[in-house]
């Protein structure tokens, strides 16, 4: 397996949750990590308790936000290795009852703003000879639900963006993921936490531990993560 130590990693939405998780785990490998979200607060006080890490605030559908951040983990680091997408939001209403406002909300930011990031970030591992791209999307990339217009077309518009990114960045030595896991422990859009039966953060983390692991010669493109045994229907 690949080592890490020495790489440089942006992980965006890592305040809390998986991106938080994702960050903890690969700060433990060596990898020097940008950690970006919106709370300056936050990210300060997060970045003086992980180590090895740079606070930076910013909003993932400015993209001029997402560029100077970028721009700032290259100067710290000296480079940029990998980009985890995983800041996302989730509004869950019938279509008809989403408003203008909410449906932008989330497609801005579930899908234009991993786009955003890795238009700003590619320039960058080029110059370091090449990198990987994870996006971490959901099962609901692929599966639709009642409430989940928005949810669902940000999420199967990840799906097609990072099948493209692939095709578009494999001969210049960047490789391009997606992790789609189910029902996660974490309190997004909400949800309770403490469902023993529901996929936890560093699930996720371990799984992209694996694919930045993974020997450059093969590209994982997509990787499904289910809970074990959810609740029968």
């Amino acid at each position: 397996m690949l080592s890490l130590r020495g790489k440089v990693a942006l992980v965006t939405g890592a305040s809390s949750g998986i991106g938080l998780e994702i960050a903890r785990q690969l700060v433990a490998h060596g990898v020097g990590v940008g950690l970006l979200a919106r709370s300056q607060e936050k990210l300060a006080r997060l970045a003086t308790e992980l180590g090895n890490s740079l606070p930076l605030p910013a909003d993932v559908t400015r993209y001029e936000e997402v560029e100077r951040a970028v721009a700032q983990l290259e100067a710290h680091f000296g480079g940029l290795d990998y980009l985890i997408n995983n800041a996302g939001i989730g509004i869950f209403k019938p279509v008809h009852e989403l408003s203008l406002q909410e449906w932008r909300q989330v497609i801005d930011t579930n899908l234009t703003g991993p786009f955003y990031a890795i238009k700003a970030a590619v320039p960058a591992m080029l110059r370091r000879g090449g990198g990987h791209i994870i996006n971490i999307g959901s099962m609901a990339g692929k599966s639709a639900f009642a409430g989940g217009a928005a949810y669902n077309a940000s999420k199967f518009g990840l799906l097609g963006l990072s099948e493209a990114a692939l095709i578009d960045l494999r001969y210049h030595g960047i490789r391009v993921s997606s992790v789609l896991p189910g029902s996660v422990d974490t309190p997004f859009a909400g949800n309770p936490t403490g469902a023993t039966w529901k996929i936890q953060p560093q699930d996720v983390a371990q799984a992209v531990l694996y694919l930045l692991q993974s020997d450059p010669r093969i590209t994982v493109s997509e990787l499904d993560i289910r809970p074990s045994q959810p609740p029968r229907k």
